[in-house]
């Protein structure tokens, strides 16, 4: 049995815990609603320009001159996937949970014969990664000194994706992050980045209707050039403040859930020390009045 020395000793330490875990609680809750904010005002902007996008590579026939970014290779031996995590931890399994989406999908395309690749964008999908794909990771960009998610950032990241697309024989881009629904909830999603992906038909939707004839201006290889790297850089950008919003609100909750599991074990030892120092108490009171009658 744990002496009272040692009782108190951990409750001042669970103390301690309890008290950097609240603290997290309340930055993460306090930086949340911005990261909130930042990640929903991208929402529209980043899935109306998929959708123009998409709808432009419906309307392109492949050949010779066609952009490689709008309608691929024609390959579909290598595939690459941008993982993108958080730097930090004391997020639950926010990590976890988007490398885990990586590695599914990974696996069914080693499964199917593909080539795998990764591309990691944060320090926390890579001792993972490393383990079960040792020689797959080609490149990592650091994003530790990155307090939030800037178009820069994404445009780093777009240019050096597209320049290794065009030069190392990859045919297919993926890109794995977290989509942020709630404080409670953020969804893990691996996304088709590069080529672009038509969009889906829908059941009520003429067969022929996106077929529309369509006038470029200024010039339709012009207006393709500068459209589809802002597509990447744009669907990154997305990316990163999904994941920057899915991290605090992950944090959040999982510090949440520490300071109370913490306060829970303090009540508990509390009790075990009342009950031990009563013991003692009680056994001193005994050997007291036993030396008493003894006299």
């Amino acid at each position: 049995m744990a002496s009272l020395k040692a009782l108190k000793g951990r409750i001042a330490s669970v103390k301690s815990t309890q008290k950097i875990t609240k603290a997290l609680n309340m930055v993460a809750a306090a930086k949340l609603r911005r990261a909130t904010q930042r990640a929903q005002a991208g929402r529209p902007y980043a899935e109306r320009l998929t959708g123009v996008v998409g709808s432009i590579a419906s309307r392109v026939a492949p050949g010779p001159q066609s952009p490689k970014l709008l309608t691929g290779t024609g390959r579909d031996d290598t595939h690459l996937i941008v993982l993108a995590t958080g730097d930090r931890g004391l997020a639950g399994a926010f990590n976890s949970n988007i490398v885990r989406a990586a590695r599914r999908k990974a696996d069914d395309l080693v499964q199917q014969g593909k080539t795998v690749l990764f591309y990691i964008v944060g320090r926390k999908g890579r001792p993972v990664i490393q383990r079960v794909y040792p020689k797959a990771i080609i490149a990592q960009h650091d994003t530790t000194e990155m307090k939030a998610p800037s178009y820069a950032d994404a445009q780093a990241i777009a240019t050096d994706l597209i320049d290794r697309y065009t030069t190392d024989g990859i045919d297919v881009v993926h890109l794995a992050f977290a989509n942020f629904r709630s404080t409670l909830v953020q969804e893990p999603v691996v996304e088709q980045i590069i080529p672009v992906r038509p969009p889906a038909q829908d059941a009520g939707q003429p067969a022929n209707a996106s077929l529309a004839a369509v006038e470029y201006e200024p010039d339709e290889e012009e207006i393709l050039a500068d459209l589809l790297p802002r597509n990447i850089t744009i669907q990154i950008y997305r990316a990163l403040l999904e994941n920057q919003a899915g991290f605090y609100g992950s944090q959040m909750t999982a510090m949440d859930n520490a300071t109370r599991n913490a306060g829970d074990m303090i009540n508990r030892l509390s009790i075990q020390y009342n009950r031990q120092r009563q013991a003692v108490i009680t056994t001193e009171l005994i050997e007291i009045i036993s030396g008493a009658e003894a006299l």
